[in-house]
């Protein structure tokens, strides 16, 4: 089951985050819409209500997720770089799954919302200074501090990790 739920692995943070690299996550955020939309354009209605794995999500309950994740994250990030060490609010990605909004709104309004997301946090992203990326904000949920550039990291393992989901679903029932 451990494979079905992180088909990427877990998310460890590197060591170090040198520019280099926050060119490959930058690179990550700025394509990840592209790529979920290339994985669901053919998969039909009853597709899209599977769950990548039993107990899971459904294909659409991810797409849904990552719009709401990703909001939270450029959020967060905004947050950082204009305040001291803020405190994020935590939201219970297991209830918002659940909402009518995902039960109701057809995939592509939050393709749509990921394409126009990711191009204003590609945006910021990209311009930053180099001390910007060693700015933090507190997740009161874990009692951690994270720098914005493992914050970077983090969203890069996750768009790619879900998509991972839906893929290797793709892959397993054999449809194209």
């Amino acid at each position: 089951m451990e494979d079905l739920r992180y088909p990427i692995g877990r998310f460890h943070p590197p060591a170090i985050i040198n520019a280099e690299a926050r060119k490959r996550f930058i690179n990550d955020i700025r394509h990840l819409p592209s790529l979920i939309e290339l994985a669901v354009q053919t998969l039909d209605e009853h597709q899209l209500q599977s769950p990548y794995r039993p107990g899971g999500w459904t294909v659409a309950q991810v797409v849904h997720h990552l719009a709401d994740s990703h909001m939270n994250g450029f959020t967060r990030l905004k947050l950082a770089l204009t305040e001291d060490n803020p405190t994020i609010k935590p939201y219970d990605e297991a209830a918002w799954a659940e909402l009518p909004d995902v039960q109701y709104t057809p995939i592509n309004i939050s393709i749509n919302l990921l394409h126009a997301l990711h191009a204003r946090w590609a945006a910021v992203l990209e311009h930053m200074e180099a001390r910007d990326w060693d700015r933090t904000f507190f997740h009161p949920g874990n009692n951690t501090s994270n720098t914005l550039a493992k914050h970077l990291a983090n969203y890069s393992w996750h768009g790619l990790h879900h998509l991972a989901h839906i893929e290797k679903l793709k892959e397993r029932e054999g449809w194209k």
